[in-house]
């Protein structure tokens, strides 16, 4: 048996034709595992993360992106910053700063990490022919008490899109489902509220107990939810030796130099773990030989 057959570490994308609702459902095992054991973050912390991946995931289903789409939200609080993407391949990662004195129960409850707090949705788009990723980036005041009310809110003010969203994590699995009405008058004239008390009836619980296909039918068996399609997920990192090297370059020599402690200079993505170690005579050959890929001044 697959994961495909399983419904494990996928991505379903689904509508409703009657109500005029259009919906992603996605369910992160083994993924969120590989995430989650890079850190080992508070629990309220990091069922957080789980859900902001589940999410990153879900906003991939219907927007266009050829790239990247990454979710991040900033506070002043505990949780410094809280970051998720997901490519458009379906590879995923995350990773959360805190300051070294966050307690160690940190509250999920959004509203108890401080005011200023901005929640930021992302997307980079391939520019063509050479030239610079697109980017495309809306950002909405963290009043909500959930991440996924908040997720509504942004939906609601940036894209004016009416958008319900339940996601969930625990140790060994996150998950999401969201719910879209259709753009125009598509649907009869009740559909979008019909579907809205279904959706409802869902805790999390159960969205993290369910595959796509018993979920659908259980919620939405009378109106009919059409599969139309879907993708694996998987977690990888974009990190590289090249990326590692361009940063060293785009901080200058001398700084770089700086940076071999007792013989080496070891650089570790925050990420994924790995690992990227250079001797001084390697500091000074990127300096003389040209970096083959742009990167900003941090791994990332």
């Amino acid at each position: 048996m697959t994961d495909t057959d399983t419904g494990r570490d996928q991505l379903a994308r689904f509508l409703i034709r009657d109500a005029g609702v259009r919906g992603v459902h996605v369910r992160l095992d083994e993924t969120w595992r590989q995430i989650r054991e890079r850190e080992a973050y508070p629990a309220g912390v990091a069922a957080l993360l789980g859900q902001a991946a589940a999410a990153a995931a879900l906003f991939t289903g219907h927007a266009k992106v050829d790239g990247r789409l990454s979710v991040q939200m900033r506070t002043q609080g505990p949780i410094r910053t809280l970051f998720a993407e997901c490519t458009a391949a379906g590879t995923l990662r995350g990773i959360v700063q805190l300051p070294e004195d966050a307690p160690a129960d940190i509250a999920v409850d959004l509203s108890e990490l401080g005011p200023g707090g901005i929640l930021a949705i992302t997307i980079e788009n391939h520019g063509g022919d050479g030239r610079e990723p697109i980017r495309y980036q809306g950002l909405v005041p963290l009043e909500a008490h959930r991440l996924d009310h908040a997720f509504e809110d942004y939906f609601r003010q940036s894209e004016q899109l009416p958008t319900r969203l339940l996601l969930a994590a625990s140790a060994d699995a996150a998950a999401g489902l969201m719910l879209q009405k259709l753009p125009g008058d598509e649907g009869d004239a009740d559909g979008w509220n019909r579907i809205g008390l279904l959706f409802d009836t869902l805790g999390e619980d159960e969205l993290l107990a369910l595959d796509a296909t018993t979920l659908l039918q259980r919620l939405f068996h009378e109106d009919g939810a059409d599969v139309l399609g879907g993708k694996a997920l998987s977690f990888a990192c974009s990190c590289s030796r090249e990326r590692v090297e361009s940063m060293l370059v785009a901080i200058g020599q001398e700084e770089a130099r700086l940076a071999v402690q007792d013989g080496e200079a070891t650089i570790r993505c925050e990420f994924c773990g790995q690992t990227y170690r250079f001797d001084m005579a390697g500091i000074d050959r990127l300096f003389t030989t040209p970096a083959g890929v742009d990167a900003p001044t941090r791994l990332q």
